[in-house]
């Protein structure tokens, strides 16, 4: 069954290789989705596909690359809108 979550990543998040670590990893995953610096700092990275495979990504992304700092994220679960057909980094 096909899952779609939205994470805002706080913390150490920009000038760390985050975005393209979450693509490598949501890549590895099979997951679809985008991931987007924001301008308060933090990492906007939205998911789709199977729920193991989102958790799978949730933990990995609770330490994230060995260069960034998580302080804290934010999980907002939707329904999923099967609008990508990749994972790109915007």
């Amino acid at each position: 069954m096909q899952e779609r979550v939205i994470l805002t990543v706080r913390g150490r998040t920009q000038g760390v290789f985050f975005r393209h670590s979450t693509r490598i990893h949501a890549v590895q995953l099979g997951l679809t989705g985008t991931a987007e610096n924001l301008v308060d700092g933090s990492l906007s990275v939205i998911l789709e596909g199977e729920r193991a495979k989102i958790d799978e990504f949730i933990t990995w992304a609770k330490s994230g690359p060995p260069l960034a700092r998580v302080d804290e994220i934010t999980i907002t679960w939707e329904q999923p809108t099967g609008q990508f057909s990749r994972f790109q980094i915007l």
